[in-house]
């Protein structure tokens, strides 16, 4: 049977310098893969990259909203590669954005999170096109909210249903070259971002932390949040030969929160 042996093909992940991104490199990384890592966040990729202190991982500090810098990174990438197995679109922003916001930026905040989590995602997929050959794989990362919706963080919900719309339209698109466009839906997880969105829940419920916590674990099945490490399956699953049946798909991972 054919596994998730990543030796010799080449990686590229968004959003590499911290969370979900991170942990999807060590996994990658382990699997054999050589990476191409993201981020606008010099420092944090610089300590990814020393981190996993594997001659086949490089870093580049790239800003996914800037059309030039995006194609000069392709540019480099196909000099350098030549060919593309896997793309990673990981890269987001998650802030809330209730309706009644009275703040000066409130639609400008609202606009940023589409433009990061949406079309940043098919700015880099456009540039890295021609080095994605017949049974590569391209993974988004969507969210449960994609599938569902929650108060006070409209833009957010709607970046990640957008997401699963432009998987779906690009499945279709990039069929008849056979690569396969696949989104995940990650569920409640232990990162920065996530964790900044539970105060912020915590402060309209009125609910201590902890409480909000135990409110947002009790919708589980299994009540755990999870870790970037739990994800790392599903990605390795989605870019691996095992799922070449597999286009247009959006799988949840919610310790049972979301089942459908």
């Amino acid at each position: 049977m054919r596994d998730v042996d990543y030796s010799g093909r080449t990686v590229l992940i968004s959003g590499a310098g911290s969370g979900i991104g991170r942990g999807l490199a060590r996994a990658f990384a382990e699997q054999g893969a050589r990476l191409e890592l993201i981020d606008r966040d010099a420092e944090g990729l610089a300590r990814v990259v020393d981190e996993l202190g594997a001659r086949c991982v490089r870093g580049s500090c790239v800003d996914l909203g800037d059309d030039a810098a995006v194609s000069a990174f392709a540019d480099v990438l196909r000099e350098r590669c030549g060919r593309l197995d896997v793309l990673v679109n990981n890269a987001g922003i998650e802030l809330p954005t209730p309706l009644l916001d009275a703040a000066a930026d409130a639609n400008s905040r609202w606009q940023a999170q589409l433009d990061n989590n949406v079309v940043s995602m098919l700015r880099l997929t456009r540039a890295v096109l021609p080095l994605l050959g017949e049974g590569s794989s391209v993974i988004n990362q969507s969210s449960i909210w994609g599938l569902s919706a929650v108060a006070g963080f409209s833009a957010y919900v709607a970046s990640k249903h957008a997401v699963i719309g432009l998987t779906r339209s690009l499945a279709w698109e990039l069929g008849p070259q056979r690569v396969r466009v696949n989104a995940v839906c990650p569920g409640w997880i232990a990162t920065d971002a996530a964790m900044a969105s539970l105060r912020s829940m915590a402060a309209v419920s009125g609910r201590s932390e902890a409480a909000e916590l135990q409110h947002i674990l009790s919708a589980q099945a299994i009540p755990e949040l999870l870790t970037p490490a739990d994800l790392a399956g599903t990605f390795l699953f989605l870019g691996s030969p095992l799922a070449a049946a597999m286009t247009g798909q959006a799988l949840v991972v919610s310790r049972g929160e979301m089942m459908h």
